[in-house]
């Protein structure tokens, strides 16, 4: 096998992966469904408590202690893992909100906005310049929340901090690098949130009860999976992202947020009245605008480079 068949391998590879972690990503609403009567703060718990214990496994299992260890010797790499975990924290907790409060859908407008703020981080934080297609999608997405805002009639507060959560998550994992590996990040962050999923847990126990030992061991078995649940498509994505360009990887990110509303609208039947319809137009409309924008400019990069070469 060649160099370039072998890298074309890694590539096909790599975007297998990732369109899996998405794939997984976006029928995630109808196994927290499953765990009914079970409330997000309790769930959010065993989450946090289980992705734990499993990504302990996972380190014995492939050895990576050394890794860990390694990054927690390094003051500015745990100060960054802390944000990621409160920031995680919020997603998680608001995700599961919205799908256990029959807002599945608004979920998915939330992720279906994600790359747009993660563009407007770019220019408020990285100081990045915006193309003009890039400009027009933002003011494309402000019009749809602004529709659904006053047509709709309620402030899309799930999607929009699912959004922002998810989006600054992003950029603090772009400021923590390759330095830390999938397993080690999620172990680290899972870590940092036990005392708040413990306190949690004591809120919950004395105010509503803990719901996991009074419904039976099928459900208890399936909540002891969140763990996995949480922790697979994520390291399936991570497999993906160093394999696959990115322009793959930012065309399958919709997989997901499209699944969901699927989920919603079709499985649930969450109600999606025309303002609904227009408004989420409107941010299809913008993320069209952005995937052209970003396609063409990956192709004259690719132009630029090639030309560069033969130079």
């Amino acid at each position: 096998m060649t160099p370039d068949e072998a890298a074309r391998k890694e590539e096909t590879l790599g975007g297998v992966y990732a369109f899996v972690a998405y794939f997984l990503w976006g029928f995630m609403p109808l196994y927290f469904l499953t765990l009914a009567p079970i409330g997000p703060w309790e769930i959010v718990v065993w989450r946090i408590l289980f992705s734990l214990l499993f990504c302990g496994i996972l380190l014995t299992v492939t050895r990576t202690w050394g890794k860990l260890f390694a990054i927690l010797r390094d003051r500015r790499l745990v100060f960054w893992t802390v944000i990621a975990g409160l920031l995680i924290y919020v997603n998680w907790q608001v995700f599961l909100i919205g799908i256990l409060t029959g807002h599945v859908i608004e979920g998915s407008l939330g992720y279906f906005i994600n790359p747009i703020v993660t563009v407007l981080l770019g220019v408020i934080v990285l100081k990045e310049r915006l193309r003009p297609a890039q400009w027009t999608a933002i003011g494309v997405a402000v019009a749809a929340v602004v529709v659904i805002v006053v047509a709709y009639g309620s402030f899309p507060w799930i999607a929009l901090t699912l959004a922002a959560s998810f989006g600054i998550y992003g950029l603090v994992k772009k400021q923590i690098g390759p330095r830390v590996d999938a397993i080690s990040g999620l172990t680290l962050e899972s870590l940092w949130l036990t005392p708040i999923a413990l306190i949690q847990l004591v809120v919950v126990a004395s105010t509503t009860g803990l719901a996991i030992g009074s419904q039976g061991a099928g459900l208890a078995v399936l909540v002891t999976l969140a763990g996995v649940i949480t922790a697979v498509p994520l390291l399936l994505f991570a497999a993906g992202a160093r394999r696959a360009p990115l322009t793959v990887i930012g065309l399958l990110q919709f997989v997901a947020p499209i699944l969901q509303f699927i989920t919603g609208a079709w499985i649930l039947h969450e109600p999606m009245p025309i303002e609904r319809w227009i408004g989420f137009g409107l941010v299809w409309l913008a993320l069209v605008v952005l995937t052209v924008d970003s396609l063409v400019a990956a192709r004259r990069t690719r132009g630029a480079s090639e030309v560069v070469d033969l130079v």
